[in-house]
């Protein structure tokens, strides 16, 4: 097991009716806040009424920022910083998922900074201070709402990057399950898959010693496995939906990777994709894992093994290469059955691009992904794959 340093700095509200008391927890920490949201479901289904009666009820001021889209712009990032400067906001509330969130804790990162916040997520500048946000959850999936990450596109440079950093944690995030009553069934599935290429991130590991995380990060995997599809066909039954917020939150917040190293070039190739052609994240991973999984299978038969016989009931043969095949159909048989692609061609991306998809994905740097070190060559063969 690797040295690691695991802390839980957000407090999670969970059940029925949560967002009735989102004003009892933002006051403690200010008296006049943003919030953040898009999309008109929060109107239609009363979500933005209940959140700023509660937020009146605390004494709390608000100004509206909506216009959040699948894969956030840095332009409203920058009209955010803007109107938090101008209002002397102190607080960032965001409605919504992780498009909503990222949005939200980048905008809480430029609100402090004399220079471009794009300084943080190119690299170019370490954040010193922030400030803090608050979540209500109402698209799970992304894991933003309890997890040190933000990730904005740069549309002017077709570029997707990240930051990771503790000052973005939000402070608090209401979970309230009857949220996902909701979501069209297309983002349901996409988060679904989102959950599980953040579990299999981190399943794909160098570290020798993982045996406690390996059991949980293949239990919640299971879990996802067999709720996702239950949740699909009753998606108003609040136990299928609690479980699959949960999930969400608990695959992204540190804990299950604790002590071993995580890989992430899947989601760094899939991130330039959804850059340039704007398809929804979790869309995007459901295509990308299942030909990174076909590429780097033999670093490790020995992992690939154990996940189609422990996660997929693969029945053991003495014939690895079949098993581990077997496992991968079962994974795009998952993904399908949720009415996700399963490739590039279907979701009708180009495969002109490869080159430049590949060279952003590694930056400046030689290489990404720890289980398999991929180079700008590597990752076209991958994108080749998911042809």
């Amino acid at each position: 097991m690797e040295n690691f340093i695991f802390k839980s700095g957000t407090k999670i509200i969970f059940g029925k009716g949560g967002e009735n008391t989102v004003g009892e927890h933002v006051v403690k920490h200010s008296h006049k806040v943003l919030i953040h949201y898009g999309g008109d479901y929060l109107k239609k289904f009363g979500i933005l009424d209940r959140v700023t009666e509660s937020l009146k009820k605390n004494g709390v001021e608000y100004v509206i920022l909506d216009g959040v889209v699948p894969n956030p712009r840095l332009s409203l990032v920058y009209e955010g910083i803007k109107i938090c400067k101008q209002e002397n906001i102190d607080f960032i509330l965001a409605i919504g998922g992780g498009s909503a969130i990222d949005s939200s804790k980048a905008i809480a990162l430029g609100a402090v900074y004399e220079g471009d916040v794009w300084d943080f997520y190119s690299g170019k500048a370490t954040p010193k201070k922030a400030l803090k946000v608050g979540t209500v959850l109402t698209i799970p999936g992304s894991g933003s709402e309890m997890s040190e990450s933000s990730i904005i596109t740069n549309e002017d440079k077709n570029l997707k990057c990240g930051i990771d950093n503790e000052l973005i944690v939000p402070e608090f995030s209401i979970l309230n399950p009857e949220m996902c009553y909701t979501i069209p069934p297309y983002l349901m599935s996409c988060g679904i898959a989102d959950i599980l290429s953040h579990l299999f991130e981190r399943y794909f590991t160098t570290t020798k010693s993982s045996v406690l995380s390996d059991h949980l990060l293949e239990g919640a995997m299971k879990a996802v496995l067999e709720v996702g599809p239950l949740m699909k066909k009753d998606p108003k039954n609040y136990d299928y939906c609690s479980e699959i917020m949960w999930l969400a939150t608990v695959s992204h917040n540190g804990m299950l990777d604790a002590g071993r190293v995580s890989d992430w070039a899947s989601h760094r190739i899939e991130h330039e994709i959804s850059a340039i052609y704007d398809i929804t994240h979790g869309g995007g991973m459901a295509i990308v894992f299942p030909a990174w999984m076909k590429y780097v299978k033999d670093e490790n038969m020995k992992r690939f093994v154990q996940l189609a016989t422990r996660v997929f009931g693969v029945t053991d043969d003495t014939d690895k290469e079949k098993v581990i095949e077997k496992g991968i159909n079962c994974l795009e048989e998952f993904f399908k059955s949720l009415g996700l692609k399963t490739t590039l061609t279907e979701a009708n991306v180009p495969i002109d691009r490869f080159e430049e998809m590949a060279s952003k994905a590694v930056g400046d740097a030689d290489h990404i992904g720890r289980f398999k070190q991929l180079k700008i060559e590597d990752i076209v063969e991958i994108l080749k794959l998911a042809i």
